[in-house]
């Protein structure tokens, strides 16, 4: 964690360290001239202690508006979870210019660029993993990970230098990552999978509850640390 403090934590908009996805931008850039087309930078603030990480921009949503998780189907899942528990206030209008607003929760991606057919390749998330472990150095205050799928469970704990074996992937499942810090496990809730029900509605939110308790725990334990002894 150390080494990753002060190293940049979002790629610049020419980023050429993955050359398949430089190519890929540049002929989607060709063709939708009016898109992002570029690497999407994270939503919400550094100080917040819940950080949502999916897999990568989605090509006509995040690549096309600029802000994860906007103008997809995922989006239209995340979004309304984070609300209901507080996370987020406003109207999810699906484009980045829509008012919401995030509230103690920073949301990010493995991999910073649309890849082709939604795959980066082990290399491509490597690249990029500097800026997620610079991300999470960057966030004094975070208290809770909340992983998007098998992907974004692997690359937070590669980012920590965790060990996978210790953490393996599950629905629903949870990890002490340290002292302060725990991780929270969901399928990703991308179209297919809610289409094909392995992940439902319901199953999302109870995991954002769990994320959503452990974010209230370590509020109140500063509230209590803060007030100090009785006098």
């Amino acid at each position: 964690m150390g080494e990753a403090a002060g190293r940049p934590h979002t790629p610049p908009a020419d980023c050429g360290l993955c050359p398949r996805l430089v190519a890929y931008r540049r002929a989607n850039a060709a063709r939708r001239p009016d898109w992002r087309n570029a690497p999407v930078g994270s939503f919400g603030g550094l100080a917040s202690r819940l950080l949502v990480v999916g897999l990568a921009p989605g090509l006509s949503g995040a690549n096309r508006t600029g802000r994860p998780f906007t103008g997809d189907a995922a989006g239209d899942v995340l979004y309304p979870a984070l609300q209901r528990r507080g996370f987020a206030t406003g109207r999810y209008g699906a484009e980045a210019d829509d008012g919401l607003r995030l509230v103690d929760c920073r949301i990010t991606n493995a991999a910073r660029c649309a890849p082709p057919q939604n795959r980066p390749t082990g290399a491509e998330l490597r690249a990029c993993r500097g800026f997620l472990a610079a991300e999470i150095a960057a966030m004094p205050r975070l208290r809770a990970i909340l992983a998007l799928g098998r992907i974004a469970h692997d690359s937070v704990l590669a980012a920590l230098g965790a060990r996978r074996a210790a953490r393996p992937f599950a629905h629903g499942a949870i990890h002490e990552l340290d002292a302060r810090r725990t991780l929270f496990d969901s399928y990703h809730c991308s179209r297919y999978n809610m289409n094909t029900r392995r992940l439902t509605a319901a199953m999302f939110d109870e995991v954002v509850d769990r994320a959503y308790e452990a974010v209230q725990a370590a509020q109140e334990a500063g509230e209590r640390a803060n007030d100090g002894p009785e006098r």
